[in-house]
């Protein structure tokens, strides 16, 4: 049994009306961009936190995406809840506080991706085994405990940025068994063409974004949940998404 949540967005959500940038420039960026991930694959492992910071924010950069943050500063052993647009969020998060990832296990095997996430100390979700999920919340509760950040997508899947996913309560069981706070987050773009949705493909996805004369992505935080050991994860997941309002899903301005 595949535990795979549905997202109704496809590839009529994006209106292809973006601004593309001069020609020869999406091919100039993905070069640029494979040559940022091998150079960066060599020095992250040796000092991992701040270079690999470093490296999310330069692989945005060469895309031509601009990165704007908004709200309180995480604090360490946080569990940081954000919506799924796009593929990109990966490295929006990992751009701006260091965190482990809470990825889908297919993401592992994502060229470049995959293994940014790696080093990140990604916890993989195998969905075709949701019996194995208590054991990724426990894994995450452990790191929560140990003061290690972690960023999940509750939502399960990628929906386009206007419309949005309910968030799922599992990972919040979590927060809860380790005393942590919960730190809501909302990524948005200023176009759909960063949504990462439909038939789409990574490589498809890496060509459309670089394509772009630019691409400004905003991520705000909201304050802090601290829930009690008492609490319940259902009620939880509610206030966090809630937490966000309706902005929290629309496209930058």
């Amino acid at each position: 049994m595949m535990w795979q949540p549905v997202s109704g967005c496809g590839d009529q959500c994006r209106d292809g009306a973006d601004p593309h940038a001069a020609r020869g420039m999406a091919t100039l960026r993905m070069v640029t961009l494979a040559g940022v991930l091998l150079g960066g694959f060599l020095l992250v492992p040796l000092v991992r936190g701040p270079a690999l910071r470093t490296l999310a924010r330069t692989m945005l950069a060469v895309l031509g995406i601009r990165l704007v943050r908004q709200g309180p500063t995480l604090r360490a052993g946080s569990l940081l809840t954000a919506n799924h647009v796009s593929w990109l969020d990966i490295l929006v998060l990992l751009a701006v506080a260091p965190v482990r990832l809470v990825a889908k296990g297919e993401v592992g095997a994502w060229p470049g991706i995959g293994a940014l996430a790696g080093l990140s100390g990604a916890i993989f979700i195998d969905r075709s085994r949701p019996k194995a999920l208590p054991a990724t919340v426990a894994e995450v509760a452990a790191a929560l405990r140990a003061g290690r950040s972690v960023a999940a997508f509750p939502e399960g899947t990628t929906f386009c940025g206007a419309n949005q996913g309910r968030f799922r309560p599992a990972l919040f069981q979590a927060a809860i068994d380790a005393g942590a706070p919960v730190v809501p987050a909302s990524i948005r773009y200023d176009s759909t063409a960063a949504a990462f949705i439909g038939d789409d493909t990574l490589w498809d996805s890496i060509r459309r974004v670089a394509a772009l004369r630019s691409l400004t992505v905003t991520l705000v935080t909201a304050p802090a949940l601290r829930p009690t050991a008492d609490a319940d994860r259902r009620t939880l997941a509610r206030t966090a998404q809630s937490s966000l309002g309706p902005s929290g899903y629309r496209l930058a301005a």
